[in-house]
């Protein structure tokens, strides 16, 4: 195969970047679960950027994220979309160990929070509106606190539903809940379900059969990517009452994952695919979103997501709607190249090993320095930043769309910008984790269901 491209690049002229074709490895198949935020992935192989790069990639539909990570892990996958909490928690050796690492973010925000109808009826006494009439935003899970005093008093557990111990989805939903007085449980190495105290009871259920399960009324509620929160406004099952953005303003969301031994053995490909999905992200965000309904045709396709265009356009043409009729201006809702949302911050790792820690699931404390060398452990700026000089350098992309001098650290996130006003500074991990007001802090872990200070 390589020959052949070889010899075709030799004797035909294509837009693009110059092809080196030097990859050690041109045949590839990388997984991705059906969820928007595969995007990168979809775009580079239906644009060209893969074969730009002399690759000839076969995408594969996972049905789960266990199942996905098993076959990086096993090299039956070459790489693959993956939850950001899923190469952190596999190098700790938290659930499926292996080393992996990640050269590329896929994006930022992304998320939502869905209650079902009668959740909703009764959140809505305790909501603030504006001269509208319409729900101001965000809504704070204090809202649903006194919903789930009422189930908790006809003896009724309050169920919600999350995509994976370690993914985004669990670590968002529990901040919206604990930012609301809501204790979301604990997670011990004796005690691995994550509902230790906990006044919600969070469980996994694969993102596509969120809102199945919630019209089956095993769960009250979810946090999931798209299209499966807006699946439910257009069921009628369901109002999305929250996104991560509201909660964590350009959050970091998914990311792209090799083995190490991956890498090692194959870097020139690496590089290939990092400048192809960096031109794929890109391409989704050029022009203030000009290709998103192209992006939304190829999109639900079956082989890819599979949803009806119409929702999927819902979230990734600048637009979500909350209840049914209340649609808003959410333009950075799906963000994937610009605020640098394709460049792995070490400061995005060490984020998630703080909500890690303060769930128990890193069951002892660490010092600050141990985050840094972790975070360093598994996120690879250095790979991204050769991908991105030599699409500089080539002429592909200009270097103002990068930020090559950073040190892997994003700038402090300021309360602003985060649901209950608590600002994250990556280079303080530990003083971040005591701040929070409910969650394991210092030196605490738990013992026989109870919180114990060492």
């Amino acid at each position: 195969m390589k020959r052949i491209a070889l010899l075709l690049a030799a004797t035909t002229c294509l837009a693009g970047p110059a092809l080196a074709f030097d990859v050690e490895k041109d045949e590839l198949t990388l997984g991705f679960i059906k969820l928007t935020d595969m995007a990168p992935l979809a775009i580079a192989k239906e644009k060209g950027f893969f074969e730009d790069e002399g690759l000839y990639v076969t995408l594969e539909a996972q049905s789960n994220w266990k199942v996905l990570l098993d076959r990086v892990i096993s090299g039956e996958l070459d790489g693959a979309h993956m939850l950001a909490g899923q190469p952190i928690a596999a190098t700790i050796g938290y659930g499926t160990k292996g080393s992996i690492i990640t050269p590329f973010s896929m994006d930022l925000n992304g998320n939502g929070i869905t209650v079902s109808n009668e959740v909703w009826e009764m959140m809505k006494p305790n909501l603030k509106l504006d001269a509208e009439g319409r729900p101001l935003h965000p809504i704070s899970a204090a809202a649903l606190k006194p919903v789930i005093e009422k189930f908790k008093a006809e003896g009724k557990p309050f169920n919600m539903g999350m995509v994976f111990p370690v993914s985004t989805h669990n670590y968002e939903l529990r901040y919206w809940l604990a930012a609301g007085g809501i204790d979301p449980g604990l997670y011990s190495p004796d005690d691995v379900s994550g509902q230790i105290g906990a006044e919600a009871l969070l469980s996994v259920t694969p993102p596509p059969q969120m809102p199945a399960t919630l019209e089956a009324g095993t769960i009250s509620g979810y946090c999931v990517g798209e299209p499966w929160n807006q699946a439910a406004v257009f069921k009628g099952i369901g109002v999305p009452v929250v996104t991560d953005y509201e909660i964590w303003k350009n959050n970091p969301e998914k990311v792209f994952g090799i083995t190490e031994a991956f890498n090692e053995e194959n870097p020139e490909t690496v590089k290939a695919l990092t400048r192809a999905l960096i031109r794929a992200g890109e391409w989704l965000d050029a022009d203030n979103g000009a290709h998103r309904s192209e992006a939304v045709e190829i999109l639900s396709r079956p082989e890819y997501v599979g949803a009806d265009k119409a929702v999927i356009a819902n979230s990734m043409t600048g637009t979500f709607e909350y209840e049914k009729g209340d649609t808003r201006d959410v333009p950075d809702f799906n963000v994937f190249f610009r605020y640098n949302a394709t460049y792995p911050y070490y400061s995005d790792a060490v984020w998630y090993l703080t909500q890690m820690r303060r769930w128990g699931q890193i069951p002892e404390a660490h010092p600050d320095a141990w985050y840094d060398e972790t975070a360093k452990a598994v996120y690879r700026p250095d790979i991204y930043k050769a991908a991105a000089q030599s699409l500089i350098d080539d002429g592909t992309l200009p270097a103002a769309n990068f930020d090559l001098d950073a040190d892997g650290y994003r700038e402090p996130t300021p309360g602003a910008d985060v649901i209950d006003g608590i600002g994250f500074d990556a280079h303080a991990p530990n003083a971040y984790i005591d701040s929070l007001p409910i969650g394991l802090k210092d030196d605490q872990t738990v013992v026989g269901g109870q919180v114990v200070t060492n």
